[in-house]
């Protein structure tokens, strides 16, 4: 712990400075204003609405724009938004919401049912738009606004997710000049024109992204005036400069080390929130990435399109010990696709199906697959060459690191070998389909349609020179049969046995190995931020969260409220997570990135 406080020290970027007098600078500026400052370590694809999809993008987004619905702090019920109020017809396929009169677009217009039926009439009608949130609208018939506050969508057949339709409204004033959604990343002209509780105003690559404070959002105004998102490539320099005061926020990526979280509890002034996250963290499998036009690429191996072979590496990897000995007690082993957060929809495996740790079983699997041991203990391909699986893991998270050196034992003891390949950018050889294996990860919301929906032939590029909304080219009919009942499900018990049958065949299939669900660990200084609201309020998370609660509520701890919606200091840490990964997402917007391991809200 001694090593790692020092190493940190020398790699912050930023020269020593007394934490109580940094700590006053960081929380306000020479002009006076309340400035919280987040210490970010992620890249972000883009800040258009319409092309991102990591959790940083995402976050921002929520920070920005509204959705016509939101979900409470307290247990993430579905609460207004944009909209005040909505009713479906009897027959369920047409939707009528009531859109708010006192919500204003940053440059002074009103906010009106025409922005959201021109966002996802566009959507409906441009590929491009289409690109991170086309699943939400690919059953929507027409979209039109007969007044300024009634919105109106007719359906094709009934949809599930018609009060949780995570879409950011954008101003059709503004977008509506946009030529080329594939290639605009709403990055080059600020302020950029939002409704949402904070306006973006400031963006720098590799160094900072500035938001200020919108005092005329209609849920109250923020009561710190600006949030900076300040870029750090070495998360222990993060720490280091949250420690002297630099920062006042830090969440990792997307969650600190527990050798960081270890080394920061007990510091004067810093709170350490460690609390069930929303996440999953997983090893992906290229299933051989294809198109919706049948074309294949890539280069993945072609031992993994046997599901024996993809069971038998599964079965070689130590969960207990991956939580154990790289988590170190902060996660909860993996089993369904979707965290136990949301009990509705968790599923694990019955023991008669689950594959569990079992190296001997593992390779007699291979050994049925015909993938057998020569002399030299290795297993050879068809090709008669030795099996050795590309691993794409992310350089900057430790967590990948780790468990990479333990595949490399793990299947090393079956004969195979692992080369673990860990890039800054793993969006290139990712949409390329040239890996065999990846580390990946997805944020869940309360409505889980988004993670579903990826594993669809839908989401597959419709071309291999397009990209497409496909976590790993997973295309399997069965489960698509299953996702279009779900979507089209309203009793709530029978829809959540359908994403329960869903997630078995996921875990059947073995294209997805679900390893832990991580805690979300993240720290922040309570000499600069007095309260935060954590979502859900009892153990929850700041950063990260289905909405802009933790920023919108913190209170400046120098401010003399400490109410703020907030119930607990612990509350104060969550929000401050959510910062530090929107922060993140705005450093790097200067290239679209594929939603992989610190992906997607």
């Amino acid at each position: 712990m001694a090593a790692l406080v020092l190493t940190a020290g020398l790699a912050t970027p930023l020269a020593p400075a007394a934490p109580q007098a940094r700590a006053a600078e960081n929380a306000s500026d020479t002009s006076g204003k309340k400035v919280l400052t987040v210490a970010v370590a992620q890249s972000v694809d883009s800040l258009s609405p319409f092309l991102a999809v990591r959790l940083v993008s995402t976050s921002i987004h929520r920070l920005m724009y509204e959705y016509l619905t939101n979900y409470a702090p307290e247990d993430a019920h579905v609460v207004p938004g944009l909209a005040t109020k909505w009713e479906a017809s009897p027959d369920k396929l047409t939707w009528t919401y009531t859109i708010r009169s006192d919500s204003m677009w940053s440059d002074g217009r009103r906010a009106t049912a025409e922005d959201a039926a021109w966002t996802f009439n566009k959507m409906m009608t441009d590929p491009d738009a289409a690109t991170a949130n086309g699943s939400f609208v690919a059953n929507f018939a027409q979209v039109t606004a007969p007044s300024p506050t009634r919105l109106v969508i007719r359906l094709k057949k009934p949809q599930a997710t018609m009060t949780a339709l995570d879409v950011p409204i954008v101003p059709k004033h503004i977008w509506e000049k946009v030529t080329d959604f594939s290639e605009f990343n709403n990055d080059k002209s600020f302020p950029v024109v939002g409704n949402g509780p904070f306006i973006l105003t400031d963006y720098k690559p590799d160094s900072h992204v500035r938001l200020k404070a919108n005092k005329n959002f209609w849920r109250g105004a923020p009561k710190f005036d600006e949030l900076v998102f300040r870029y750090y490539k070495d998360q222990d320099a993060a720490v280091a400069a949250l420690r002297k005061g630099e920062v006042s926020f830090v969440a990792g990526s997307p969650s600190l080390t527990p050798a960081q979280a270890a080394s920061l509890k007990g510091e004067k002034n810093i709170r350490v929130n460690d609390a069930p996250g929303r996440r999953f963290y997983a090893l992906a499998v290229n299933p051989g990435a294809r198109a919706r036009n049948g074309e294949r690429f890539g280069d993945g191996h072609p031992s993994l399109h046997d599901q024996r072979v993809r069971h038998a590496l599964f079965m070689a990897v130590d969960r207990k010990a991956v939580i154990d000995k790289v988590f170190q007690g902060h996660a909860v082993e993996g089993q369904g696709y979707i965290p136990p957060r949301y009990p509705a929809y968790f599923w694990k495996p019955p023991e008669d199906r689950r594959l569990a740790y079992d190296p001997v079983r593992a390779g007699r699997l291979l050994d049925e697959a015909g993938y057998r041991k020569n002399a030299d203990g290795k297993r050879a391909g068809k090709d008669g060459k030795p099996l050795n699986y590309r691993v794409l893991c992310h350089a900057t998270d430790s967590n990948d690191k780790a468990i990479g050196t333990y595949l490399q034992e793990w299947w090393g003891r079956l004969g195979i070998g692992v080369t673990l390949t860990c890039l800054d950018n793993v969006t290139d050889p990712w949409l390329a389909g040239t890996y065999d294996l990846a580390f990946d990860g997805w944020s869940v919301n309360p409505d889980p349609d988004f993670v579903l929906s990826i594993h669809t032939c839908a989401a597959l590029p419709a071309t291999p020179r397009d990209t497409g909304a496909t976590d790993n080219f997973i295309c399997d009919k069965t489960y698509d049969e299953l996702y279009a009942k779900q979507l089209a499900e309203y009793d709530p018990a029978k829809r959540a046995d359908l994403v329960r049958r869903m997630q078995a065949r996921l875990y059947d299939l073995g294209y997805m190995n679900v390893m832990a669900y991580p805690n979300a660990v993240e720290a922040y200084r309570t000499d600069q931020i007095a309260s935060i609201t954590t979502m859900p309020a009892k153990a929850g998370n700041i950063y990260g969260q289905d909405g802009y609660w933790s920023w919108w509520s913190a209170v400046p701890a120098d401010s003399g409220d400490s109410s703020g919606g907030s119930t607990s200091a612990g509350v104060v840490a969550g929000i401050v997570a959510g910062a530090a990964a929107l922060a993140g997402l705005v450093v790097f917007l200067a290239l679209r990135r594929r939603a992989t391991a610190d992906d997607r809200e």
